[in-house]
């Protein structure tokens, strides 16, 4: 493994401020998922998704295929969202992006029945006093019911559903995933850690689909990895112990300085992966807005390249793999 690379440069001046953009602000630092995993930014103008809604294994899914699909070989990739899940536009266009480049993309509904809270509420202009108190009041209460729906939101709920997707889309898209050796993976924020996840081997316990390896020294049954190779994005909610059992390559898009991925967790991972063998690579980007890698519309130009950069980088690991 190398060394973790600074992928963009930005001058100290325009590193991000507590005074930017609404999703930009240290409310990040609080909690355990950032504005910009429970909030979308503008979409950029002029762009809309150019997929379209359907099921599989009985799970609402985002679908998004490459114009010359099925006349050209596709690979299937499984797209992994932030907590504005499957109905997010900007979620959606990011999907299309790879699909432009040769992936049929799956966006699967991991939240089934159980969707975000509204999202957040912001000022256009200067409120009164009592305007300013029932804003905080309403704030404190979407934090509360974030927090809550984020405690539902666990490994033994969410991975069975991602698994049904996966079984459905292995038979519908039997030709991608032979075309591809596999299933491959992008996850952001709250997806991020169900690709790390999905790459790796776990007990059975973990999870009820996928091949099964009994491990000869303790007698249980462990199953997966269940993608080929993974690229996440500005994961959150990894712990330290996540990264054990890690089997295929993944790619790492990181915010520097980033509190939802602190460097220890990083760093714990590094040392992991490195010592098992494992294919990885680790960007930081400096001065960039955790949630920076999905679509949306930033005023900062090394914000945007930035956010281009990281597609580039996430797609080329894809791609190599």
């Amino acid at each position: 493994m190398t060394e973790p690379e600074v992928a963009t440069k930005a001058p100290e001046s325009d590193a991000v401020e507590a005074s930017l953009l609404p999703g930009d602000t240290p409310a990040q630092s609080g909690a355990s998922l950032g504005e910009h995993c429970v909030t979308d930014r503008i979409t950029p103008f002029g762009q809309g998704p150019s997929g379209e809604m359907s099921q599989l294994g009985g799970v609402d899914v985002y679908i998004s295929k490459p114009s010359d699909y099925p006349h050209a070989p596709s690979k299937l990739l499984l797209f992994l969202t932030s907590a504005t899940g499957l109905h997010s536009e900007n979620n959606q266009i990011q999907a299309d992006k790879f699909a432009n480049e040769g992936f049929i993309v799956v966006l699967p509904d991991m939240f089934e029945n159980d969707p975000l809270p509204g999202s957040a509420t912001y000022s256009e202009k200067d409120p009164s006093i009592l305007e300013q108190f029932k804003l905080r009041a309403a704030e404190t209460a979407k934090s509360f019911l974030i927090d809550m729906w984020l405690a539902r939101q666990t490994p033994e709920k969410v991975l069975p559903i991602i698994h049904k997707v996966i079984d459905a889309a292995k038979d519908e898209f039997a030709d991608a995933v032979a075309s591809g050796g596999g299933i491959y993976s992008v996850g952001y924020c709250f997806g991020g850690r169900m690709t790390l996840f999905l790459a790796g081997e776990k007990p059975e316990t973990a999870s009820l689909w996928g091949q099964q390896v009994k491990d000869e020294e303790t007698g249980e049954v462990k199953k997966g990895p269940y993608i080929k190779a993974g690229a996440i994005a500005h994961a959150t909610l990894v712990g330290k112990e996540d990264w054990v059992g890690t089997k295929a390559p993944l790619s790492f898009i990181c915010v520097e300085n980033d509190p939802l991925f602190p460097d220890d967790v990083r760093e714990i991972g590094e040392k992991y992966l490195l010592d098992n063998n494992i294919e990885n690579e680790f960007k930081i980007y400096p001065g960039v807005p955790h949630g920076f890698a999905v679509v949306g519309e930033y005023d900062k130009v090394e914000i945007k390249t930035a956010q281009s950069q990281a597609f580039d980088e996430m797609l080329g690991w894809l791609k190599a793999h």
